[in-house]
């Protein structure tokens, strides 16, 4: 009992003892400490697959504190690493010119004057995947898409509000249908009213964000109560966050979303990744 106890206490002291931030040189990663939330809607306007609603027990993680970049996503590009097949999942590197954004000025491709800070679009799963591969390597340290769960926990804490910021949403907050005459991303960070508990921006609005698991409708009801990485299985990928052409209610943090891992054609689409401590 006492070892028990002990162990315990110490696990707890070095959970304390992790940095509130982390940069390894490749952006600004937010602590989001160890322990649960209520995962779900909890507002009774959601849909049947953010149901039923339960408590979820994490390890510490970190998240970004921004969405990716197309700066970021250029160091990616750029580097003899990007078309290394032991990055990409099943060894299937996406073109780079694959992209059908990355040279429109309207909606800031990377490959346009001025866009660096925006949030790269149209980045699919398995892309997203190999840029957290590559980032591991280049610092030695464990990146990764966040679980859903984890996304979630990091875009509401602990208390169950609606969006990041609390229960009410308004365009001073994120950037979502009718921020702009032409509904598209914004300048990662735009919107500094909209931080989550833990300080994460643009978690609602702007670009959908990929999640590491599987999508399954009705996987709450089976949904493991610590550390749920999804299905084994699936066709599909989960995708959070809402976007910039969604409704207003479409930006609560329970909503779900999914998308074929390997197609790059949606402009509302990008992600952030995780990092292990």
């Amino acid at each position: 009992m006492k070892l028990g106890i002990f162990l315990l206490a110490a696990g707890i002291a070095a959970a304390q003892q992790l940095p509130k931030t982390v940069n390894d040189g490749h952006g600004e990663f937010l602590l989001v400490p160890a322990g649960a939330f209520t995962m779900g809607d909890t507002t009774g306007e959601g849909l049947d697959r953010e149901r039923p609603v339960h408590t979820v027990t994490l390890d510490a993680f970190y998240i970004g504190k921004l969405e990716v970049t197309n700066a970021d996503w250029k160091k990616f590009q750029n580097d003899p690493g990007y078309n290394d097949k032991k990055f990409w999942p099943n060894g299937w590197v996406v073109p780079k010119d694959q992209s059908p954004y990355w040279n429109q000025a309207n909606n800031h491709g990377g490959g346009t004057p001025g866009s660096d800070n925006y949030p790269v679009l149209g980045v699919n799963w398995d892309a997203a995947t190999a840029y957290c591969n590559w980032l591991s390597a280049k610092t030695g340290k464990k990146y990764r898409l966040p679980t859903e769960a984890e996304w979630e926990k990091a875009a509401r804490g602990t208390d169950k509000r609606k969006f990041p910021w609390g229960n009410e949403i308004s365009h001073e907050f994120a950037n979502y249908v009718g921020k702009q005459r032409f509904d598209t991303g914004m300048e990662v960070g735009s919107f500094p009213k909209g931080a989550s508990p833990y300080g994460a921006l643009d978690m609602a609005g702007n670009v959908m964000e990929w999640c590491q698991d599987w999508y399954q409708r009705d996987y709450y009801k089976e949904s493991p109560k610590k550390n749920p990485k999804g299905p084994a299985s699936g066709a599909f990928r989960v995708l959070r966050g809402g976007a910039f052409f969604f409704e207003a209610g479409d930006q609560r943090v329970s909503a779900r979303s999914a998308g074929w891992p390997s197609l790059a054609a949606w402009r509302m689409i990008g992600f952030r990744p995780a990092r292990e401590p």
